[in-house]
């Protein structure tokens, strides 16, 4: 048995579309005594509708076994001010931070897609007032700083851009709270109550997923979907413990390699 960590976007789903295979293969690792975490730096959707959407694919889950980049947003700035500009969907998430428009103590900068809510988000004056925050003191995190995330049309920008150019006009640097942050990380092992040398992580990410949970000593598969790119494979420093076509394969591919 092994504690297993499975991100979601690009393994379990993508575009909101299940990837074939895999709510039975979760049915097969829990069948297989295999301890679960779903771990997921997603920022358009809450805990709970990323629940909802999952059970409705048919994967068997608890709510509590999801952990988010917003939740890790709750432990850290606990306490503080926040300027968060965010997604609306998070706003449930965030309920237990002080969320503030000016006199911040934190500037949290969350997750984009294509809807028309991106644009209100990121609009320029939300970021001239998270500018102005960051030059009288204030801190800068963000759920993620991903450069890109896979949809069923492709590639599209994600949030990390609006991180990198806050970051240059404050001359700061972003606290990164989601993967592939150390204490993110820390989290979930916690929660499994799993050491790190027999836990996996699953992923698409080479970056936030495989290289992330390397530096914590986990073992990694990559999956062929979402944002799996052979070339950044190849030309990469990073190399994942097992590589499987898609989610569906893994409870073999572990049979085989546990």
């Amino acid at each position: 048995m092994a504690g297993i960590l499975i991100d979601v976007d690009g393994v379990l789903q993508v575009s909101g579309e299940p990837i074939a295979g895999a709510a039975d293969a979760v049915r097969r690792l829990r069948t297989d005594g295999h301890r679960l975490r779903f771990v997921t730096n997603a920022t358009t959707r809450s805990r709970t509708q990323l629940a909802d959407m999952l059970r409705s694919h048919g994967v068997e889950l608890e709510d509590g076994e999801i952990q988010t980049a917003a939740g890790a947003a709750v432990r850290e700035l606990r306490g503080k001010r926040v300027l968060a500009l965010t997604m609306h969907a998070l706003v449930a998430d965030l309920s237990e931070l002080e969320l503030v428009g000016e006199n911040a103590h934190a500037v949290l900068l969350g997750g984009a897609d294509e809807s028309p809510e991106t644009n209100l988000v990121f609009a320029y004056m939300n970021l001239a007032r998270a500018f102005a925050e960051l030059e009288m003191g204030a801190a800068l995190y963000c759920l993620h700083r991903n450069r890109w995330w896979q949809t069923k049309r492709g590639p599209l920008l994600d949030a990390g851009a609006f991180v990198a150019g806050l970051e240059y006009a404050a001359q700061v640097e972003a606290v990164v709270l989601g993967k592939p942050s150390p204490a993110y990380f820390e989290a979930a092992l916690e929660a499994l109550d799993a050491d790190p040398e027999r836990t996996w992580m699953i992923g698409d990410d080479i970056e936030a997923d495989i290289a992330g949970a390397q530096a914590m000593g986990m073992r990694t598969v990559i999956v062929r979907t979402g944002k799996f790119r052979p070339d950044e494979l190849e030309a990469g420093s990073t190399h994942p413990d097992g590589i499987v076509s898609s989610f569906a394969q893994l409870p073999e591919w572990l049979e085989e390699h546990l």
